[in-house]
């Protein structure tokens, strides 16, 4: 059973979400293309960025690596 967020949880994610979603077109990459470069599923990535799921830490190197920046970069965000 997965456990309710936090209204505070809630919004980490969605402010996580909207920070990746710069960052991917920063790079130049849609979001078909990040999860195929991140080997993702279909739909993870726009999940991610609208901050409707949380992911697991080797999801989150994949995309680091599939967008070319180092991994604490992707919480480099207020």
């Amino acid at each position: 059973m997965r456990r309710k967020y936090t209204e505070k949880e809630i919004q980490f994610l969605k402010k996580f979400g909207h920070h990746l979603r710069e960052l991917r077109e920063q790079a130049g990459l849609s979001q078909t293309a990040l999860e195929t470069d991140a080997k993702m599923s279909k739909n993870q990535v726009g999940r991610i960025e609208r901050g409707e799921i949380s992911t697991s830490i080797v999801n989150l190197n994949l995309i680091a690596q599939a967008l070319d920046i180092r991994i604490k970069d992707l919480f480099d965000f207020d």
